[in-house]
């Protein structure tokens, strides 16, 4: 499947009271990847919620990821997201098998992003772009970075951190394939107006 389009990461937080419907509004307007982000230690939850999240995503044709737990993601047998602190992303691969979605962060560092695409990642992922919510403390990533990663990766690119349907624009002229967003889409006051982001940020990548 070709990685482009918009790139959806939940926050527990920021959806309270609100998750699924949040979601499917999101998955509504046209969703490529919907990252499970959840940092908490309540497993069962987290199952409760990943299982929810895969059968929505069946039904919308999406891809889910699971943020930082190949074991989740392997359990029901879907796609995950790997920090630099996840160790090397070689035995996740051996786990999940060949077709399975895995993702790498890789800051704003080239380096990284050519050392996931040699340990087998499906695409690689830059930032913050902007002021985070998310990651506050991250360093900044420059457009000239994604030039650089476009003309030597063979690999789809993601760029996150505080995009918004306002900033999103010269990210995507620098040749980013997936818009990574949080607050931006699911910071909305009501379930069409997440819809209605979800679509403007396809639109802006002509998905």
């Amino acid at each position: 499947m070709k990685l482009r389009g918009l790139y959806a990461i939940t926050d527990s937080q920021l959806l309270a009271g609100k998750f699924l419907s949040y979601v499917e509004a999101a998955l509504e307007g046209g969703v490529t990847l919907l990252q499970y982000r959840d940092k908490s230690s309540d497993e069962a939850r987290r199952l409760r919620e990943a299982e929810a999240l895969r059968d929505l995503c069946e039904r919308y044709k999406t891809q889910l990821i699971i943020n930082d737990d190949a074991e989740l993601a392997a359990r029901l047998n879907v796609g995950v997201h790997l920090g630099q602190t996840d160790g090397p992303l070689s035995p996740t691969r051996a786990l999940l098998g060949s077709k399975a979605i895995i993702g790498s962060t890789c800051h704003a560092q080239l380096a990284l992003a050519e050392q996931a695409a040699k340990e087998g990642a499906s695409y690689v992922a830059f930032g913050r772009f902007f002021n985070s919510n998310t990651k506050p403390g991250a360093p900044t990533c420059s457009l000239d970075l994604l030039d650089h990663a476009k003309r030597t990766l063979h690999l789809p690119i993601c760029a996150i951190g505080g995009i918004t349907l306002d900033n999103a624009a010269p990210l995507v002229a620098h040749g980013v394939d997936l818009l990574a967003v949080v607050h931006g889409l699911f910071g909305a006051e009501n379930t069409a107006e997440v819809t209605r982001r979800a679509r403007a940020f396809n639109e802006l990548l002509k998905v």
